[in-house]
């Protein structure tokens, strides 16, 4: 079978199942693992390089409210690579091309290709994908073994801050403006022994005000925006390190959101841990293998 993965999140699933040698194309921004980054690229950026935090935001909101995209996929490139399946989703216009635009020239390619599309919103949904994938695969087996192996990681930390005292936390997938992170990660939160004050599991981010923020008075703050690495996560949060003072949090902590929140495959389970060693160091004394928890200075 030859398959393309139109989502970071996806070509980690695919690989996880053992798929690896079947995908013959990738998006623009899929970085892990790394056999993945040599692939071909069927996506590309829109937006201009070098844009601000706000700037981005910007941008995003006008080709949102336009009903475009801000990723443009390579209709030649997917013609020429003649996939038998492509993996897709619809749940976020910013984190992927159009899946109207994908179904639409999936129709145009002689392999007449099965499209399928991810759109997790919570912990369960981003593991049912796993099987979601093995069926269109034949990868049952291999579905089962990985769901079961992330359950028993997320049992694990559950039971052990089932009776911890939970800080109140807040998770910003955004900065300028503050956008609290909802999805899976409010789950995520609660299941590390937290208790996020702002976001909703299942639910989609929202834009808050600093003043709205502040009003809920964190403990923790967790700097994650969409899409970014730990450094450049903390480098946004120095530059709004202001703003984030006026939180009065005991603790700002920047960590790799592309790795482990913004993408709902695999990795949440690393988030997961991560987060369990951020809230209850006592409990968790080290974090993930590879995985980084940068602390802000006020």
């Amino acid at each position: 079978m030859r398959i393309v993965s139109l989502v970071p999140s996806a070509t980690e699933m695919l690989f996880a199942l053992g798929l690896g040698p079947e995908v013959v194309g990738v998006t623009h921004e899929c970085d892990y693992p790394s056999a993945a980054i040599d692939l071909p690229k069927v996506t590309r950026d829109k937006l201009p390089e070098d844009l601000s935090a706000a700037e981005i935001d910007a941008a995003v909101k006008e080709r949102t409210l336009a009903g475009e995209s801000i990723y443009e996929l390579d209709a030649d490139a997917l013609h020429e690579l003649a996939p038998d399946l492509i993996v897709t989703q619809a749940l976020c216009s910013v984190c992927a091309v159009s899946f109207d635009d994908v179904r639409a020239i999936a129709e145009e390619i002689d392999t007449q290709p099965i499209v399928v599309s991810l759109d997790p919103h919570t912990v369960g949904e981003v593991l049912g994908d796993a099987r979601t994938i093995a069926q269109a695969t034949d990868r049952q087996d291999a579905a089962a073994q990985l769901v079961a192996h992330a359950a028993r990681r997320i049992d694990r930390v559950r039971v052990a801050t089932r009776d911890v005292s939970r800080p109140r936390v807040v998770a910003l997938e955004w900065l300028d403006p503050p956008f609290v992170a909802g999805h899976w990660t409010p789950q995520l939160i609660g299941f590390a022994g937290g208790e996020d004050v702002l976001g909703f599991p299942g639910e989609n981010s929202e834009e808050r005000s600093w003043q709205e923020v502040a009003a809920v008075q964190p403990d923790v703050v967790l700097v994650m925006p969409c899409g970014f690495d730990a450094e450049i996560a903390h480098r946004e949060a120095e530059m709004h390190v202001a703003e984030l003072a006026t939180l009065g949090a005991g603790e700002v902590v920047a960590v790799d959101a592309a790795a482990y929140f913004s993408r709902p495959g695999p990795r949440i389970v690393d988030g997961l841990e991560l987060l369990a060693h951020i809230l209850h160091p006592e409990l968790f004394p080290e974090p993930p293998q590879g995985a980084q928890a940068l602390t802000v200075q006020l």
